[in-house]
């Protein structure tokens, strides 16, 4: 968890989430006496990362909170560093001036203003799958549909600097998993992440983002509004508390929660230096599925998923490639939405653009290229070309246009 303490005087901004019921402020006493307020105080612990928690589960038979009630000798005897111990004796003083504990305090009161819910591994709809990886959560802050965490979800993740046609696969694949009965899972980055949560509301299933900052200091600030439908359509989940912006190592952290909760990982895009091909390697690590979708030899976007082909990753076409590779624990609901790109049937095109969509090929070709092989003038080729982009069937990208259909 991070050490930032929460910024608590800024209004979270009414896209991000509806207007909250307020609860009655806590009691100090319920704060101490509450299930919610001693994993609030156990995340928020200094110098008590993976390593430690493992220690304290392997001493006191797998239960973390009985760590705030032990004795002065047990907490010695775990090997806790000197900050974890004082503020642990804080708690059991109930001393709500340390500042520790005046930390937890806060960010409880916060996320009762904000309408924001906890999920902690001792509640029973915590994800089964999070308890099994690396440094599982202690508390994960949520808006949203709770019982969407019961459901089984399939993480799709790519590029920020997505092509058109990467966009739309991530749109598509999202809405034909959904329609399979699949919670889509992303991290609302810009790129495919956006893509993949709004192809899977505008079919009308639900969708779960994981962010790297507090509800209150979103990220991408692009995406607010998307932010918005997710919370009223589906579930919006973040580790960090209120007042936390979003930081460069908090995404790999991010990261491990979509791979955590989901049966398998589609990357759609990537770059060799992508941070999917990191949520792909947690995968892998978590004894998940990697799907990866392949694209043009000369398309930088293309080739993490290539690297990830090669390395084992299952090349995928259609949603079907999924579906089968994820064995028979899962049952298909019955026929799924395409995935591919709309297509036009040629007799509804004019010649012209049957002569254009001909010439083209599945890689970049630029119209110098395309004023040679097809004889039109460049200002005939264009209206052309965009003709064919409006119907789905062309992508203008670097080095020129490509057909996608």
């Amino acid at each position: 968890m991070s050490d930032v303490t929460p910024v608590l005087d800024t209004p979270t901004p009414a896209s991000v989430h509806p207007e909250p019921t307020l609860n009655p402020e806590p009691s100090a006493s319920g704060f101490f006496d509450s299930a919610e307020g001693a994993w609030l105080m156990l995340s928020c612990l200094p110098k008590f990362g993976a390593r430690r928690r493992q220690a304290v589960l392997a001493a006191l038979a797998d239960d973390l909170t009985a760590l705030l009630s032990a004795s002065i000798a047990t907490l010695k005897a775990i090997g806790l560093h000197s900050d974890t111990l004082e503020s642990v004796q804080a708690w059991q003083r109930r001393d709500c001036r340390h500042s520790v504990v005046a930390k937890a305090r806060a960010i409880q009161q916060a996320c009762r203003a904000q309408g924001i819910w906890l999920l902690t591994p001792g509640d029973a709809d915590y994800p089964e799958p999070l308890r099994h990886i690396h440094d599982a959560p202690v508390v994960l802050y949520c808006l949203g549909n709770r019982a969407l965490l019961q459901l089984e979800q399939i993480g799709i993740v790519g590029s920020r600097n997505a092509t058109r046609a990467g966009l739309d696969h991530a749109r598509g694949f999202a809405a034909a998993l959904g329609g399979e009965g699949f919670v889509i899972t992303s991290g609302l980055a810009l790129g495919i992440d956006g893509a993949a949560h709004a192809g899977a509301l505008d079919a009308g299933y639900p969708t779960l983002a994981v962010i790297g900052s507090g509800f209150d200091r979103l990220y991408p600030s692009q995406h607010r509004k998307l932010a918005d439908r997710i919370v009223n359509h589906g579930l919006l989940m973040s580790e960090y508390p209120p007042g936390v912006r979003a930081r460069a190592a908090h995404f790999p952290q991010r990261n491990r929660l979509i791979s955590g909760m989901s049966r398998g990982i589609l990357v759609v895009e990537a770059g060799l230096r992508s941070g999917s091909l990191i949520t792909a390697r947690l995968a892998l690590e978590q004894g998940r599925e990697v799907f990866a979708i392949p694209g043009s030899v000369h398309s930088p976007v293309a080739r993490g998923c290539h690297h990830l082909i090669k390395q084992g990753a299952r090349l995928v076409e259609t949603v079907d490639d999924v579906l089968e590779e994820l064995g028979t624990w899962w049952t298909p609901s019955g026929s799924a939405p395409p995935v591919t790109s709309r297509a036009t049937p040629a007799g509804e095109l004019e010649p012209r653009e049957i002569a254009v969509l001909e010439a083209l090929g599945y890689d970049p070709q630029s119209t110098d290229q395309l004023c040679s092989e097809t004889g039109l003038p460049a200002d005939q080729l264009m209206q052309s070309l965009l003709l064919l982009e409006l119907q789905g069937l062309v992508s203008s990208v670097p080095g020129g246009f490509q057909r996608i259909a």
